[in-house]
């Protein structure tokens, strides 16, 4: 059976937005246009400090072999981010916040704790090992907090916590790298600079990322939990699990100078297989809770066994849109990319509900999902597109929680 153009229905942004809970036009502009003069600010500071330090050479030169980090760092998050996209303004946030915020507040707190330490600069030893982690992480933490407090709604799990400390993270890195970069160039010349980018940009990336990605565990785990103290106590767990590792990390880096790269491949390769292992299992489980929570609307006819298949699984949502594409174009490319959105917002939206949030906002907003998933799916059915298997139509009934 083909596709009938008249069939394809894309949702307008109106109606995204009114499903995924968006704030209106206006007041989504007045908020990007004060928090990129707020960022900026943060951001043309801490640039200006570097150019007065390392000069206007080395500050371009530090930008643009930093830059290497977010195309290592940023793509892993979002392919992590991939079943249940973030909205993009929080994911934003997180990023300038680390970048901008973090990297000026740190670099104040830094230069105080040195003072009070009787420590010579931010390069002295004690500033490494006792000042900069707490520091460094509790800045971070801090975008990670305000995500809980005022958008705790979106943060649907651990996997969207390690996200948003992620990216924090990278941003954090990208301009800190730029620091060091100028300085490296300032101090050395090309030799310096290029000793500098093998040593933090190539070979430790994920190096924040691995530090404040416990802190954003310990998010998760409050913004998925009841009662008061799980909601206080795996944020400060994460946190200082976050201090004690990057603390650990810098103290293994001053030790080893003289045998630095043994201590990396013995110590930091094995740390970040780890880091890796543990990105892998929680995407694998939030491809087990999508097909969990979605396979309820099968018994109630809303979707059919192989979409729940297809919908937990990223190779098989790759193949659908390539699928799609090819029968019908990019436009009913993007209405299987908005049927895939719509599908992963909804089984998130069930896990809530089923931890307690039943309140008629939230059924309300399951029947508003249910009925976009309908139209969004309405041009594949009957079509050989899950590999073979027919997507028969089916009748429609009122989801239940039992």
């Amino acid at each position: 059976m083909g596709i009938q153009p008249n069939s394809v229905r894309t949702l307008s942004r109106a109606e995204l937005a009114r499903l995924t809970g968006q704030r209106s036009l206006l007041r989504r502009s007045i908020g990007w246009a004060v928090g990129l003069v707020f960022f900026g600010l943060c951001l043309a500071v801490v640039l200006a400090s570097v150019q007065a330090q390392s000069g206007a050479t080395a500050t371009v030169l530090g930008i643009a072999a930093s830059v290497v980090v977010l195309g290592i760092v940023v793509p892993v998050f979002l392919w992590l981010d991939r079943f249940e996209p973030e909205p993009k303004g929080m994911l934003l946030f997180a990023f300038l916040w680390g970048a901008c915020v973090a990297t000026l507040g740190a670099a104040l707190l830094n230069e105080v704790g040195g003072y009070l330490l009787g420590a010579t600069g931010e390069s002295d030893p004690l500033v490494a090992i006792l000042v900069a982690p707490p520091v460094e992480e509790s800045l971070k933490g801090f975008a990670l907090l305000l995500l809980l407090v005022f958008r705790r709604r979106e943060i649907d799990g651990v996997l969207d916590g390690m996200v948003y400390a992620g990216l924090c993270a990278a941003g954090f890195a990208f301009v800190e790298d730029i620091v060091y970069l100028a300085n490296g160039y300032a101090d050395s010349g090309e030799q310096g600079l290029v000793g500098t980018f093998v040593v933090r940009v190539l070979m430790s990336p994920f190096a924040h990322p691995m530090f404040t990605i416990c802190t954003g565990i310990g998010i998760g785990v409050a913004a998925t939990s009841p009662g008061f103290l799980m909601r206080v106590v795996p944020p400060l767990v994460g946190l200082v699990c976050a201090i004690v590792l990057h603390s650990g990390w810098n103290t293994l880096a001053i030790l080893s100078e003289q045998g630095w790269l043994v201590a990396y491949v013995l110590l930091q390769v094995p740390l970040f297989c780890a880091f890796v292992a543990l990105l892998l299992v929680a995407r694998r489980r939030e491809s087990a809770k999508i097909g969990e929570q979605l396979s309820a609307y099968v018994d109630t006819a809303w979707l059919s066994p192989p979409e729940v298949r297809m919908l937990a699984s990223m190779g098989e949502r790759r193949y659908a849109r390539a699928w799609a594409k090819a029968h019908g174009g990019s436009q009913l490319r993007r209405q299987m990319v908005q049927f895939q959105d719509v599908a992963g917002e909804l089984a998130m939206l069930r896990a809530r509900m089923m931890r307690g949030d039943v309140s008629h906002d939230s059924r309300a907003r399951e029947q508003l999902l249910l009925e976009a998933l309908w139209v969004l799916r309405r041009p594949f059915l009957g079509t050989a597109l899950y590999r073979g298997v027919e997507w028969a139509p089916i009748g429609r009934r009122t989801p239940g929680l039992g």
